[in-house]
């Protein structure tokens, strides 16, 4: 077993004052009330401002079963639209798949229950929800629980409570082609993945672009998840796997993380920022400093492969135990935070030199089986602490700590003070930006 070392706990101490946010037990399917009959092919339920049937999606909801489409025309919509239980299974509901911002839902004064999610899926199997921009919800913009299977496709999420596009408790599904910013938690969000024997569901998450939020991507407990071919930029760290108590199942686990470009996130919200800073949470305790381009916060069987990143002034790619459980009495959050079998490989850092990242690569050494291979590291500082300790692959049987590492990042973590913003950059070390296409880097938001 690897011992803790005493620096650890003084981690733990700094980084977890209070609980994270959203540690909340979610509701029961409700009780759909009597089902209307539906033809076995199904019917085709149309939602318009202006001469169709339904005047509200939440109308056509109604009426639904699981296998119905309800297309939704444009217009904006100011309404929270349940979806609850099994007569749901299957259902379709399409806005505008080649323009999502024309079939808009705002919530925006939209009071009670409808003000909290701009969809709510909860124990509803495969149901697609496509083609809708959502905006100014207190909690999220597209919300899953419960559910074996679900298309997030085509969707824009901005500016809500906590996450943007969000899928909990939940197997077998796919977020991809959509945008998520502005929101003041994490812009995507797979979490409490239950465990699976057999032939794994995974989900995917392809083709997203994730920017100005607390964070890009949040997977506490996640598994099974694969993110590819997208970007997460100017967020306050850019993809954080992480292992926490307040959800079932952890740690994240078989997750794989490919060919996606992780850049200049350096996006200090503390100076300012387009959402209410939250009180609790990675922002509110400062729990992830700012400007990580990938972090593995405790995770096992984590392949990270094939991406280009570059830019991000702390940290290209970090990986440390989950100091908060690694001194936990209970053994198996013990283990939870224990770093096991994640291979990091083939990825290219500091885009060929021309926009460096403050240091490539920063792993503590602990756990078993971690292995670095392939990486092309650019970096004035291409390694935190000694580059003995990223052990090529296969990785060994057991990894060697480097106090050194825990003991800077404590550091980083300690300094921080969210009344003094400058707090989180005086550990940045800066380099220019490349010039990049339809993209600026940000580190202060401005209106």
């Amino acid at each position: 077993m690897i011992k803790t070392p005493s620096l650890a706990v003084a981690l733990s101490a700094v980084a977890f004052a209070a609980p994270p946010a959203l540690a909340a037990e979610y509701p029961p399917p409700a009780n759909p009330g009597k089902v209307p009959a539906a033809s076995k092919k199904g019917r085709k339920l149309v939602v318009c401002k202006r001469g169709c049937r339904y005047k509200t999606i939440r109308a056509a909801i109604k009426r639904a079963t699981g296998r119905d489409l309800i297309v939704v025309r444009p217009g904006t919509y100011r309404e929270g639209v349940q979806i609850l239980g099994r007569r749901y299974d299957g259902l379709r509901i399409v806005g505008d798949p080649k323009n999502p911002r024309r079939v808009r839902l705002d919530g925006k004064g939209v009071r009670g229950a409808g003000g909290q999610n701009a969809f709510f899926v909860n124990a509803a199997d495969g149901v697609t929800i496509r083609g809708f921009y959502a905006r100014n919800y207190k909690a999220n913009c597209f919300f899953v629980v419960n559910a074996d299977g679900y298309t997030l496709d085509r969707l824009v999420a901005e500016r809500c409570g906590v996450y943007g596009i969000y899928a909990f408790n939940s197997k077998g599904g796919t977020m991809s082609n959509s945008e998520a910013y502005y929101n003041n938690d994490s812009g995507f969000y797979i979490g409490q993945t239950p465990p699976q024997k057999g032939r794994k569901k995974r989900s995917f998450v392809t083709n997203v672009k994730s920017y100005l939020n607390v964070l890009g991507f949040s997977g506490t407990n996640m598994r099974y998840v694969t993110i590819r071919r997208s970007q997460f930029f100017n967020n306050g760290v850019g993809i954080v796997p992480n292992a926490l108590r307040t959800e079932k199942y952890p740690p994240p686990e078989e997750n794989v993380i490919a060919d996606n470009d992780v850049f200049w996130n350096n996006f200090n919200y503390y100076r300012g920022a387009p959402f209410k800073i939250p009180t609790s949470g990675p922002a509110g305790l400062s729990a992830y400093p700012i400007g990580i381009g990938i972090l593995l916060f405790g995770s096992q069987g984590t392949i990270v492969e094939n991406n280009r990143i570059f830019g991000n002034w702390l940290v290209g790619f970090g990986m440390v135990q989950q100091f908060e459980l690694a001194g936990d009495s209970d053994p198996k959050l013990r283990e939870a935070a224990t770093l096991r079998n994640n291979v990091v490989r083939n990825n290219r850092f500091g885009l060929d030199g021309k926009d460096l990242n403050g240091r490539d690569l920063a792993y503590d050494g602990s756990g078993t089986g971690n292995c670095f291979q392939g990486n092309v590291l650019t970096s004035p500082v291409p390694y935190l602490g000694s580059q003995a300790t990223y052990a090529p692959c296969p990785g060994p049987s057991e990894n060697a700590i480097d106090p050194t590492v825990l003991g800077e990042a404590a550091q980083w973590i300690a300094a921080q003070n969210p009344k003094k913003p400058e707090t989180f950059e005086q550990f940045w070390l800066r380099h220019p930006h490349a010039p990049r296409k339809g993209v600026k880097p940000v580190e202060r938001y401005r209106r």
